[in-house]
């Protein structure tokens, strides 16, 4: 079933942590294409067609065991591939050597730079030499929107460089300075990475509601499907997914006992019921914040205490985002917290926490991802993963059965763009 780790490897075109994790990768992958039913179902069913050859996707997901099935899937059906993660904590270093072992380009690191990030990001656009025909990518496979994002940021900075002029963020400022660095490098280079790219398929609900903001504006410059709200994505990847590796972060990261500890779930949509559930099953004492009545109702019904943060912030000991918007857990919130408060986030951005607001302050690293920040009363919170996926930081995400519906999603609605060109 699995693809031999072989000496393909071009240090040249890739960025990994050590290539010499590659067999122990590749064991993995071989226990989770046993898990994957559903994609080996599709590499299976579709191999023989090659429904995907000529395809050029630019891949920007994390970088995992389970990715790499669905890696080795997209090129099992044709498709030439290059791959980045879209996290700076979620790359499982011995995934990403077993994929580059085969000599597919990936740049990928656990614990990378925001710099080396974007750096990474642009290079899965770069297919061939500057001005032949295929340079570019034809396809994206998006987590998030980033590689989304830096195309069409990038396109209309060619254009108005004063687009790039107000960063709103640390973020903000080093991908903005990364455009910069590219258009004076290559004024056109946006332009021409992006000319035959026929669509974005999005694996997550921060991605969605990017592309739904840019399909209202009339600015989407090209066909997305919304892999995110199938349903066998989002009610179980979601739900299920999270209910199980939330607290394999939490565990992992703090050793803490959560039975009869007061626990926040921030956000009652899909993500926040898993959270809710597996915090519940420890025996926490599980309070939720939600601004949607029905959510908020939800949760009343399902027994949960519905409070406000303000309320929570000073009374729990456990914190967890799941919102997708921003400002969720303010620097308020977070001076209002006991001793010793867990902090973390399993929504996309890092920005559901405030961690801005505290960065000034003295943190004390005790292991990786795991930071205690210590305020100017000697009171000291426990953040996790630098208020990024704590269930991917701390610990290595859903399990693979749970993400095999997912990226046989994925790899559906790959196909259903690549071929159905006309539609």
């Amino acid at each position: 079933m699995s693809t031999p780790a072989h000496s393909s490897f071009n240090a040249a075109d890739s960025a990994i942590t050590d290539i010499s994790l590659a067999d122990w990768g590749r064991k993995e992958i071989r226990i989770a294409e046993t898990e994957m039913p559903g994609l080996m179902a599709v590499r299976e069913e579709f191999a023989a067609q090659q429904p995907l050859k000529g395809a050029r996707i630019t891949g920007s997901l994390h970088m995992t065991i389970q990715t790499a099935v669905l890696i080795e899937t997209l090129q099992a059906l044709g498709a030439d591939v290059r791959w980045a993660s879209c996290n700076i904590f979620s790359t499982q270093d011995h995934a990403a050597a077993a994929i580059a072992a085969t000599g597919t380009p990936v740049f990928a690191i656990k614990g990378e730079s925001l710099k080396d990030y974007w750096d990474y990001t642009h290079k899965i656009f770069e297919f061939g030499p500057a001005g032949s025909a295929h340079e570019g990518p034809n396809m994206i496979l998006d987590d998030g929107g980033d590689a989304t994002m830096l195309m069409h940021l990038g396109k209309r900075a060619e254009q108005d460089i004063s687009v790039l002029a107000n960063p709103g963020s640390e973020e903000e400022k080093i991908v903005f300075a990364a455009i910069r660095a590219k258009l004076a490098e290559d004024a056109t280079w946006y332009s021409r990475k992006s000319a035959q790219i026929m669509g974005v398929t999005e694996e997550t609900t921060t991605g969605v509601h990017r592309l739904k903001e840019m399909s209202a504006k009339g600015t989407l410059k090209f066909r997305a499907i919304n892999v995110n709200d199938s349903v066998t994505k989002s009610k179980f990847d979601n739900l299920y997914g999270c209910r199980e590796s939330l607290v394999d972060g939490i565990k992992r990261a703090t050793d803490v006992m959560v039975a009869g500890k007061i626990a926040v779930v921030a956000g009652y949509g899909d993500v926040g019921k898993g959270s809710a559930q597996a915090l519940r099953a420890l025996s926490a004492q599980v309070w939720v914040t939600e601004i949607d009545p029905i959510c908020a109702l939800q949760a009343a019904m399902e027994g949960y205490r519905v409070v406000t943060m303000e309320e929570a912030a000073p009374l729990a000991d456990i914190f967890v985002t799941a919102t997708g918007n921003k400002d969720v857990i303010t620097y308020d919130h977070m001076k209002k917290m006991k001793d010793q408060a867990i902090v973390c986030n399993i929504g996309h951005f890092d920005n559901e926490i405030d961690v801005a607001s505290i960065e000034g302050y003295q943190w004390e690293e005790i292991k990786p991802q795991v930071d205690h920040v210590i305020f100017p009363d000697g009171k000291r919170i426990i953040l996790l993963a630098k208020g990024r996926l704590v269930n991917l930081g701390c610990a290595t995400g859903h399990p693979s059965y749970v993400m095999s519906s997912s990226f046989a999603n994925q790899t559906i609605a790959q196909i259903e763009l690549f071929t159905r060109t006309a539609d």
